[in-house]
């Protein structure tokens, strides 16, 4: 993985995590309206992706066949006036969240990123090796990692938004 997706990776992380740290639980858990999520279920999707995101990329890994594919314009991923339904492995639990628990998934999912990541010894595989993605259809490795950085900025707009419209109702 270059310098530059890992740098985004962290930053991305810190802006979220700066995001929500000092939401109250009811904050974290009020959802804008009944056919929204909530900040803890965005951030819950979240640490879903970027789990199915790992099985994904070891399960391309594995493929024998590694036809260099097309190159997918994935920062079309934060043009957010294009809905995304999230595949149901990647829907949020109902239940409540605390945003500490929320954190520590955050960064237990993160930890498993970035371990796998380094297991693997050629990184210019990733480049070479596809897996079909949800929204982008058949989609190199390495851009499965540039599309989680760029999915949690485009969660990130919409987690300001939601604070937005919670301090309004206030």
């Amino acid at each position: 993985m270059n310098k530059l997706a890992n740098d985004n990776l962290y930053e991305t992380r810190n802006n979220l995590v700066k995001e929500i740290t000092l939401l109250s639980d009811a904050q974290f858990n009020s959802k804008p309206d009944m056919t929204k999520w909530s900040i803890a279920q965005v951030c819950h999707h979240l640490v879903l992706v970027e789990e199915a995101s790992i099985k994904a990329i070891a399960w391309g890994l594995k493929e024998i066949d590694s036809t260099q594919k097309e190159r997918k314009k994935v920062h079309l991923i934060l043009d957010r006036t294009k809905k995304i339904k999230a595949p149901k492995i990647v829907e949020p639990d109902v239940e409540p969240f605390k945003v500490q628990q929320i954190i520590d998934l955050l960064n237990d999912s993160r930890k498993k990123l970035m371990t796998f990541l380094s297991t693997i010894e050629d990184k210019s595989i990733l480049a070479e090796k596809s897996v079909k993605h949800p929204a982008f259809g058949e989609l190199p490795l390495d851009q499965w990692i540039e599309q989680l950085y760029l999915h949690e900025q485009r969660h990130i707009e919409q987690i300001k938004e939601i604070k937005l419209l919670l301090d309004a109702r206030r």
